[in-house]
């Protein structure tokens, strides 16, 4: 009985299994096994198709392309403001006080003018004021006022500044040209005797450097009438001059005539002596050597035109000698700017209206003044 039971049971079981087999789907994928069952898949009606959109009206479309964006124009940037001859005067004591740069700022920092109070030396005042405006804020503008004629005649133009020391003359200084110079020949009138004069021997230097039409105009006498074209033809001498040769490294060498004696007389006499007057003196000395030596054109006229350089230095009222010794003036001119190292340079008239450089030993400068020296 029970053994029928277990037979009936494998029976029901078999057919059960069979049935399953048949009806359900066994899929097998990576993931596993998956069952399908029959009844869980319910037929689907596929639904009515939608119904086209309805059309739009049609639209013309116009692509329009975008123009560039321009360029922004640079705004220019504006040229600064500028007066070439806009001063400020300054006092000594603003520069030694600072306040000098608060000064030449609200004046635009164009140009300066120093007002040299209580400085001795008649001839320093513009060379230390120009000076000052190339030392001053590494350089500034600055306008020469001449008021005396050594100034509107030579120191004016040519932009040397310097100031003297113990050792020498012109020892300290700078170039720096003014940007402009303005010369009113009325100041002229006020002048004692002795300081017009100092103009009048540069004057006359001129003359024996390049014009002996601008010599004769003096050779006699300085006529006031004759001023203006005078210091005009001495300026636009000395400013071609400059203009070829600024920092005196060849030509403007010869504006030195009378300058390496002269100098020395300054010196020797403590700088007492007018610097016009020194000049004079040693044109004097330097044209007597020139002739003893046989230095100057045409033997026939040495004694003649040295006589004339000679005559003219003391008609002006100038003297045509030197108190100092030949070896001391000899000393005091190799402390002198034109010296280079053994030798020096000097100026030597081989006639009114030529002069001509000579690089010598330093040994034979002596010799030359003492050539020059002793009036006959």
């Amino acid at each position: 009985m029970v053994l029928l039971f277990i037979i009936a049971l494998l029976a029901v079981l078999l057919a059960a299994g069979t049935a399953f087999y048949l009806l359900v789907d066994i899929e097998y994928t990576p993931n596993g096994m998956v069952i399908h069952w029959p009844w869980a898949q319910e037929s689907e009606t596929p639904p009515p198709p939608s119904a086209p959109p309805p059309e739009l009206p049609s639209v013309a479309v116009e692509v329009v392309e975008p123009s560039p964006t321009p360029e922004p124009t640079p705004t220019p940037t504006p040229e600064p403001t500028y007066n070439p001859i806009a001063a400020v005067t300054v006092t000594t004591a603003q520069l030694r006080d600072g306040s000098a740069a608060q000064a030449v700022a609200a004046a635009g920092g164009n140009a300066l003018v120093v007002e040299m109070k209580g400085i001795k030396g008649r001839l320093a005042w513009l060379s230390q004021a120009g000076l000052a405006a190339a030392l001053y804020l590494r350089g500034v503008k600055y306008v020469q006022l001449p008021t005396t004629l050594l100034s509107a005649v030579d120191s004016s133009v040519g932009g040397k500044t310097a100031i003297d020391l113990k050792a020498g003359k012109n020892l300290a200084g700078a170039f720096l040209q003014p940007s402009a110079v303005i010369c009113d020949t009325d100041c002229l009138k006020t002048l004692p005797q002795d300081v017009f004069a100092d103009g009048a021997a540069e004057a006359l230097k001129t003359g024996v450097l390049c014009s002996e039409a601008l010599f004769a105009r003096m050779e006699f006498g300085l006529r006031v009438s004759e001023l203006e074209e005078i210091i005009a033809q001495c300026v636009a001498f000395k400013a071609g001059v400059v203009e070829r040769d600024e920092k005196e490294q060849g030509e403007r060498k010869l504006l030195n005539l009378g300058h390496t004696i002269g100098h020395a007389i300054e010196k020797c006499s403590g700088f007492t002596i007018p610097h016009g007057h020194a000049v004079a003196a040693g044109l004097a000395i330097m044209t007597r050597a020139a002739e003893n030596l046989g230095w100057m054109t045409g033997e026939s006229k040495q004694a003649l035109e040295a006589e004339r350089i000679e005559s003219a230095v003391e008609t002006l009222g100038f003297p045509s000698a030197a108190e100092s010794p030949p070896a001391a003036l000899a000393q005091a001119a190799l402390r002198d700017k034109k010296r280079a190292g053994d030798s020096i340079t000097i100026v030597v008239p081989s006639k009114i209206g030529r002069c001509e450089l000579k690089t010598i030993p330093v040994t034979e400068l002596q010799s030359i003044i003492e050539a020059g020296w002793a009036l006959e």
